[in-house]
């Protein structure tokens, strides 16, 4: 028998969803289950920082969760650096702490208020003594991805044509065209998130779990046995199909 392994997608400073998610999974596979979270903890939603003190006691207590390295938390920790860096892959419009980023959204769950006319270094400054060390060394140590037997998890998605262990951080944080398009099959299940849809969808040679929950929707774990896969939901598990 195949032994499960549970995925929850980018939960964006949703302590609520996250708890919800947990309960869903506890209550199917116990208090050992396997977890892999594929980033994007912080931005958007109210509790960044309640996430990722979530994630780091659930790992110092022993259990088995994988995290992940999002965009989102790469972008959190190259702010808070000595000299603020905004991510080269963002249109020039964007920055961290404008509103689609919802980096002013973190800050604030750290105690940092930011309004339009503040200056960014005031912000910054504020937010590198707000911030514990901890939680930077936490982001910054994050794995890329995560290889089971079947299932290759990341945050963006691969390169397709690209061995996985020769993808580069910037595809496996980011990409979207080149991958989502890709209907050829990969050399495993990829598992991600980045791309938000309303629920898990399964492709066929790729999964994408980001349920929005950034936005303000469910977020839905799903739990993978070999190549099978359901949806994680109060009444059970729903079988997700590829196409579905």
């Amino acid at each position: 028998m195949t032994k499960p392994i549970y995925a929850i997608g980018d939960i964006h400073g949703q302590t609520e969803q996250l708890e919800r998610a947990l309960e869903l999974i506890e209550r199917d596979g116990g208090a050992e289950a396997e977890i892999v979270f594929v980033g994007d903890y912080v931005d958007r939603g109210p509790d960044s920082r309640g996430v990722i003190d979530r994630l780091m006691q659930g790992q110092a207590d022993g259990r088995n969760w994988t995290c992940l390295k999002g965009n989102h938390d790469r972008m959190f920790s190259w702010f808070l650096e000595e000299f603020p860096r905004e991510d080269p892959h963002l249109p020039v419009a964007l920055y961290y702490l404008q509103e689609r980023i919802g980096g002013a959204e973190t800050l604030a769950s750290y105690g940092i208020s930011c309004a339009p006319e503040d200056r960014t270094s005031v912000v910054h400054e504020a937010a590198r003594a707000a911030v514990p060390q901890q939680h930077l060394s936490w982001v910054d140590a994050l794995p890329l991805f995560h290889q089971t037997g079947a299932q290759f998890f990341v945050h963006a998605g691969i390169r397709p044509g690209v061995a996985l262990m020769d993808q580069a951080e910037q595809d496996m944080l980011w990409i979207r065209q080149g991958f989502l398009e890709h209907t050829e099959a990969h050399p495993h299940l990829i598992v991600h998130g980045h791309t938000a849809e309303k629920h898990p969808v399964h492709y066929g040679n790729r999964v994408d779990i980001d349920c929005g929950a950034g936005y303000g929707r469910t977020l839905v774990p799903v739990v993978f046995e070999g190549d099978r896969a359901w949806c994680l939901t109060p009444g059970g598990r729903q079988h997700l199909a590829p196409g579905s």
